[in-house]
């Protein structure tokens, strides 16, 4: 795959996948788990959280993409 597909598939993916771990963050009761949920520090927690989540699972199915274009090479 050229680089600049992958470049621009890795910054989709990602922006997707943080957009999509905001989403299911929302679900999470954080009034729970923190003293003060509504203060800028448990927001700045949930961004944090969701880059992370985000990135990791982009990074996942990029690998996944990448191992199986390389499986896909073994029987060509």
């Amino acid at each position: 795959m050229p680089q600049d597909i992958y470049g621009l598939l890795s910054i989709v993916l990602s922006v997707f996948f943080i957009g999509l771990s905001w989403w299911a963050l929302q679900a999470f009761h954080f009034e729970k788990v923190l003293k003060r949920p509504n203060s800028a520090q448990a927001k700045l927690l949930q961004i944090f959280l969701s880059i992370v989540m985000g990135y990791e699972l982009s990074r996942f199915f990029l690998d996944y993409l990448g191992w199986s274009l390389v499986f896909g090479n073994l029987f060509s």
